[in-house]
């Protein structure tokens, strides 16, 4: 055998596309190059086209390719932050004046980058049920709407959106259709295979897996598409951002998420069977008024998800009834720890209306007060569940909370 790679399942894409044994010594682990620039071989004679590191680098390169798979896109590209990503898409897509559609509970601060930071750069924008594909149509503005940009399950009200559906409205009115698939990760979903033309990612998150490295990532399909001259095209145009603004993720960044993709079937698969135990505990629960998730019969998405989607994933929300008792539930757990951020190992808890979801308050994407967000990590179950029923009870005590 020459050692080619010839896999095609998730994990054995995740393993090895991108991590071929190192040709001199034969480490199985892809070095982290750390160099930010590269010997030449005379003006312009280049080492496999490496000049300088933040135009390419080969730690970065392995990532790359790695992304692309697990998406079953094209080309990838490995950004600082999810927002970074985001930023680069937008303006490789649009120019002032043009219009995005958006989702109605979007996370906060992609509204955030849309309002305040592409808004008075000219980018126009206008949020929708993206759950409803006649809300979608309605908001598109033929000629105008460049990007339908897709959360699925949405952040944090875990609402599911039609891909494929979504795909043909965006298309027939010439726009792309940007699926961010954070929450889902690439192993739950795969949205370039149901008609998106671009996958976003906070690789922060699932990806990276272990709340230690902060990135981001573009995965763009290219071929196979309704127009795969304009596919390539915004793969040039991004790749020419990318450099040209700068805000590449770092070989060591890179090879932490390298490492991390490496794993995540696994952890998924454990963030579901936990996620999954919470959720139908909290829906019986006589202090919780409700509780969101994609894996529940009772979830209004759950079909949609089920087609879509592997499993339900590992973000749950629920609702305490007021914002006092939502508060109190948040501030009383022990292994479920306080912070924002998710798709780590461990297990978080927070309130989004005070926290991540802050800077929407009082527009139409304003959350409701006594929702809780959870990212149920790895550990024992039994655990993560006597955490919450100790904060649920102790929250029982607080004026306005639910009792069911």
């Amino acid at each position: 055998m020459d050692g080619t790679f010839s896999g095609s399942g998730f994990s054995t894409r995740a393993i090895h596309v991108g991590s071929a044994p190192d040709p001199t010594t034969g480490a199985v682990i892809p070095p982290i190059h750390t160099s930010t620039t590269y010997k030449q071989d005379g003006v312009g004679g280049l080492r496999g086209g490496y000049e300088y590191s933040r135009s390419t680098n080969p730690t970065r390169d392995a990532l790359q390719a790695a992304l692309a798979a697990v998406e079953q896109g094209d080309a990838a590209f490995a950004l600082a932050s999810g927002l970074a990503a985001e930023d680069v898409l937008l303006r490789a897509a649009m120019r002032p004046g043009d219009h995005v559609v958006t989702p109605d509970d979007a996370y906060g601060g992609s509204h955030r980058l849309f309002s305040r930071v592409e808004g008075p750069w000219g980018m126009e924008m206008t949020p929708a049920d993206l759950s409803d594909v006649d809300a979608v149509r309605a908001a598109v503005r033929p000629g105008s709407t460049k990007v339908v940009w897709v959360e699925t399950p949405t952040n944090p009200m875990l609402r599911i959106a039609d891909i494929a559906a979504l795909a043909d409205v965006a298309h027939e009115a010439g726009a792309l259709l940007v699926v961010d698939n954070t929450f889902a990760s690439p192993y739950l979903q795969q949205p370039l295979t149901l008609g998106a033309d671009v996958v976003v990612h906070s690789t922060t998150k699932y990806v990276g897996g272990h709340s230690d490295v902060v990135g981001g990532a573009l995965v763009v399909r290219t071929s196979g598409g309704a127009d795969d001259a304009a596919g390539g095209e915004l793969a040039e145009q991004i790749a020419f951002l990318q450099n040209a603004a700068g805000a590449v993720a770092s070989p060591f960044d890179c090879w932490l998420t390298l490492r991390g993709l490496k794993t995540l079937a696994v952890r998924m698969e454990r963030h579901c069977d936990n996620a999954t135990v919470v959720a139908e505990h909290l829906a019986e629960h006589p202090g919780v008024a409700s509780v969101l998730y994609p894996g529940l019969a009772g979830h209004p998405g759950h079909e949609l998800a089920t087609r879509q989607m592997l499993r339900g994933g590992g973000m749950v929300s629920f609702r305490v009834g007021s914002p006092e008792a939502a508060a109190a539930v948040v501030e009383s757990t022990g292994v479920f720890t306080l912070a924002e951020s998710l798709g780590g190992v461990e297990s978080l808890i927070e309130l989004p209306a005070r926290m991540t979801h802050a800077s929407v308050a009082g527009s139409a994407l304003e959350v409701p007060g006594d929702l809780v967000r959870l990212s149920v990590g790895i550990e024992d179950a039994p655990d993560l569940v006597a955490d919450l029923d100790q904060a649920l009870e102790r929250a029982s005590a607080v004026p306005g909370g639910s009792q069911r």
